[in-house]
């Protein structure tokens, strides 16, 4: 026994006594450990809320607009491009310095309203503690606020409250709670105040109601033994705010780029500049000018911006997948998804009790159909089973014995009271008892309700024609018990054959089938009441009936669609491994054969867990940090792994995963703030669809990275020439600024738009660090830069040749190294395959859009007085166009050409051509 004094001593280290198993205690230990064998006093309440606080739990820490403008800005190509501007502004060249600084403010304002959408998860959590309590203190019964309540106190329950603190149960009618946002547990859980086991898990402690969790049926009474941050809810809350969010696969590989880019463009400049003052003879103002050109156009200004439009497209496109993006950099994550870790009930199941067979006089009967929906067909092994006599009564016998009502709501059909008597008036609509008409034919007149002591559930009903009936619904051990004979299929009854019923239960209960056996007794049609000695033996055995929370169909094939593309899927669920193993074997699991529970992880160390997290793809009664440590499992096996939940106990490991996926439908406030995605329709099949889209995304910004960077390239490259050799400049500092924030940007945006390749579900997942910059990538940009070097000057130098003339000279090369990327376009969009074919020529609409929209621009640029003055651009003729138009067409055939070769070595070594789209 634990005394008081040592309960207190504890009570100062952990909380309220967060150590102490109080589910192996019986309920006078709990009194006595807590001092409150009588209701408590005011004195007692008031000393009590000094000790252990208020019962709530902490605010959340945020970060205030300053901070989060401050994060934005710490990135390299951010202070490189600042500097530029404010060397340009002390040396006068003001539009310089406003360009510049726009491109600044720009991609720093889309990255802050971004951040702007932070996790609310800890006050999520918070709002799920209840607001009011029924207490029992001196001076008797009385509702106060939650927050109030203190260890010691004594707390009513009652149908449809939220449990107001962690409570050791000391008495139970019927009392059944919803703990599926602590557990996973679809059902609701019946209590007892039997003491439990000391190693019993979360979920079977059965003498325990949760803070947070909701009570469906019956009444109870009990301790508070845990307040505030000690519940399970509050420990839960501490993990979430211990938890730290990684950053996406993508945000890394941009930094890394970010960084090596920076550190070679100051090394390139410093470079440039002292070789310049060796070689170049210019002015050493004009050369510092030059570099600073130089800068300008080795940075993609318009890869942020490109950037956060791939993702905001594919955002919107995963809205019309029943998918919400909170943190936009994920949809390209989604992408990299090597592993999907999902709970089980509501996202790879329905989350509706259904019963799914039925054993009637030695036959095993199948039930189809979907949820709560009454179609469905009912077979034996030879066809449709009707008509039998039996069958009828079993119906009965379900729809009668049951306190459950469906209510149909907006096209979706709802349980009133216990899910599993839901699905058995479901099963009876089946057999063909109508609940309304028969039922008003069968009223009842007593009943003996479910309690866990007696682990069952009867009813008197008596017909119109003055015949009496007495149903009982139960445990299948208990129920047979109680039996001396069965009903055949005729409707007599025969002797019952307990060994044999008894392997018919074993056998539903292998299938992860949760069992029910339903009987009857003749009753007088005097009879008006019902004890539970009418019931304890002489029953007639009607038959056993099976439920399960069945899976969706479209998830089976969505977890087929995950294999085909290389990704493995995982369930961990707080439901019985038994239970998790037969759905597994249904949905299309690859390793169904293993179960590990959330006991034999405690026994792992981290090492072992790392192998047995590898191998095996089914957990069963998990807790929260069982789920975190799952997760950072397969993320130290290199994985970039996606989680499902929507329980609070899923939160925790929702905001560690790369990818945290909420239930939008039946998930908690919690789960949705922790997580980076919410689906609108609870659905696995949506999770699938967004790794598409993933893909697409990543796809698409590869293709808009080797369309952007070629361009830098040769700009940068030119002005290297021009300066190492002391030629002019061909395009100034302010011209490619123009290039690179206008034509460039609107023509890459239109990569975001491209479709999905068609096989795109059937490639393996990258590698969490694969480089955006790899292979075929790094060549192509290399290819193209000297191609874009060629156009550049050859533009220049006949324009200088024609017309000798510096502003006219400059124009057409821009609108060369213009016209060069919008044919670059057309062949980027096929890396593998030929782009001078009616596809490839007509492009999308919103390719054709922006060719015309850049077009337009650059005619502005060219013939615009105002432009002139601003860019110092001056008009071309005709031949001069021509000549920019020819340079396009050339890298464009130069480029088929390379495809062509590239493609055709490839074949020939018998390895596949590397794809630089992804």
């Amino acid at each position: 026994m634990l005394s008081s004094e040592s309960f207190l001593s504890n009570a100062g280290e952990s909380s309220a006594g967060h150590g102490v198993h109080w589910h192996a205690m019986d309920i006078d230990e709990t009194r006595l450990a807590l001092s409150a064998a009588a209701p408590l006093v005011a004195s007692e309440v008031a000393e009590r809320l000094e000790q252990y606080g208020h019962n709530r739990l902490p605010e959340a820490h945020r970060r205030g607009p300053l901070a989060r403008l401050g994060n934005q800005l710490k990135n390299f190509l951010i202070y490189v491009l600042i500097t530029a501007a404010t060397i340009t502004a002390l040396l006068g060249h003001w539009v310089d310095t406003t360009v510049i600084l726009a491109v600044v403010v720009i991609q720093t304002l889309v990255g802050f309203i971004q951040e702007g959408k932070a996790e609310q998860a800890l006050s999520a959590i918070r709002h799920m503690l209840a607001p009011k309590a029924l207490v029992i203190r001196q001076g008797g019964q009385q509702k106060i606020d939650a927050a109030e309540l203190v260890p010691g106190d004594t707390v009513v329950l009652e149908p449809g409250d939220r449990v107001p603190a962690d409570i050791r149960l000391e008495r139970c009618n019927n009392l059944k709670i919803e703990e599926a946002v602590l557990t996973g547990e679809s059902e609701p859980v019946d209590k007892t105040t039997s003491t439990q086991p000391s190693d019993a898990v979360l979920g079977d402690q059965l003498n325990m109601a949760f803070s947070g969790t909701m009570v469906a049926t019956g009444t109870g009474r009990g301790v508070v033994v845990r307040t505030g941050q000690s519940t399970e809810i509050g420990r839960i809350s501490g993990l979430l705010q211990d938890t730290t969010t990684l950053k996406t696969p993508l945000l890394e590989q941009i930094d890394r780029f970010a960084r090596y880019l920076s550190l070679i463009i100051i090394v390139a400049g410093l470079a440039i500049f002292g070789g310049g003052l060796v070689l170049s003879g210019l002015p050493v103002r004009e050369l510092f000018m030059a570099v600073v050109g130089l800068t300008v156009a080795a940075i993609p200004e318009g890869l942020p911006a490109i950037l956060t439009i791939t993702l905001a497209i594919g955002v919107r496109r995963m809205a019309t997948r029943h998918a919400v993006v909170r943190r936009m950099p994920v949809i390209e994550t989604l992408g990299a998804v090597s592993v999907i870790c999902s709970d089980k009930t509501g996202t790879l199941t329905r989350n509706e009790m259904m019963v799914t067979a039925a054993v009637v006089a030695g036959n095993r009967l199948d039930i189809g159909g979907e949820g709560y929906e009454p179609e469905g067909d009912i077979r034996d092994g030879s066809g449709i089973a009707a008509g039998s006599k039996l069958l009828d009564e079993l119906g009965r016998a379900a729809a009668l014995c049951n306190d459950a009502n469906l209510k149909r709501h907006e096209g979706t059909i709802r349980v009133a009271g216990d899910p599993m008597e839901g699905a058995l008036k479901v099963f009876a609509q089946k057999a063909g008892f109508d609940p309304e008409t028969d039922g008003r034919q069968w009223p009842r007149a007593d009943e003996i309700p479910f309690d866990a002591e007696y682990r069952f559930m009867a009813t008197l009903n008596h017909d119109h024609h003055r015949h009496g009936v007495i149903y009982v619904k139960g445990a299948p051990e208990r129920i047979l018990e109680m039996s001396t004979r069965m009903v055949t299929d005729s409707g007599d009854t025969a002797a019952l054959d307990r060994q044999s019923w008894t392997n018919a239960v074993s056998e539903l209960a292998s299938e992860g089938l949760r069992v029910l056996a339903l009987a009857r007794r003749p009753a007088d049609p005097s009879q008006n009441t019902l004890a539970v000695e009418d019931v304890e033996e002489g029953l007639e055995l009607l038959g056993l009936v099976g439920l399960l929370d069945p899976p969706r169909q479209e998830a089976v094939q969505a977890i087929q669609d995950c294999h085909d593309a290389g990704i493995r899927v995982k369930m961990i669920t707080g439901d019985h491994a038994m239970t998790a193993s037969a759905i597994g074997a249904r949905l299309g699991l690859k390793n169904t054969a293993r179960v590990i529970t959330g006991r034999d992880i405690d026994q792992l160390d981290e090492d072992e867990l790392k192998q047995v997290a590898g191998e095996v793809d089914i957990f069963a009664r998990t807790s929260p940090e069982h789920k975190l440590r799952l997760v950072e499992a397969l993320q130290a096996l290199h994985g970039v792994v996606a989680m499902t939940g929507d329980g609070v106990n899923d939160a925790p490991a929702l905001k560690r995963a790369d990818v945290g996926i909420a239930m939008g439908v039946k998930g908690s406030e919690a789960a949705r703030e922790a997580a980076s995605v919410v689906l609108l329709d609870d659905n696995f099949a949506s999770i699938a669809a967004a790794v598409r889209e993933g893909r697409t995304v990543y796809t698409n910004l590869k293709k808009a990275i080797a369309f952007m960077l070629p361009i830098n390239g040769g700009e940068s490259v030119s002005l290297i020439t021009a300066l190492l050799l002391g030629l002019a400049l061909p395009i100034s500092a302010l011209q490619i600024l123009w290039v690179n924030m206008v034509s460039s940007v609107i023509l890459a945006m239109t990569l975001a738009f491209e479709p999905t390749e068609p096989d795109v579900m059937k490639r393996p997942p990258r590698l969490r660090d694969e480089s955006l910059l790899a292979g075929f990538v790094v060549w192509r940009v290399a290819f193209v830069s000297l191609l874009f070097l060629t156009g550049i000057f050859a533009a220049w130098y006949w324009a200088m040749h024609v017309f000798d003339d510096e502003a006219v000279a400059r124009t057409l090369a821009v609108n060369t190294l213009v016209a060069m990327e919008v044919f670059y376009l057309f062949a980027v969009r096929y890396l593998d395959s030929a782009s001078i074919t009616l596809r490839g020529v007509l492009g999308t609409p919103i390719v054709l859009l922006a060719v015309g929209a850049v077009i337009l621009l650059q005619l502005l640029f060219t013939y615009l007085p105002l432009f002139h003055q601003t860019f110092s651009s001056a008009p071309l003729t005709p031949a001069a166009l021509a000549f920019a138009t020819s340079a396009g067409v050339v890298v464009l055939v130069v480029l088929e050409l390379e495809t062509w070769l590239r493609t055709r070595w490839g074949r020939g070594r018998g390895s596949p051509v590397s794809s630089g789209s992804g």
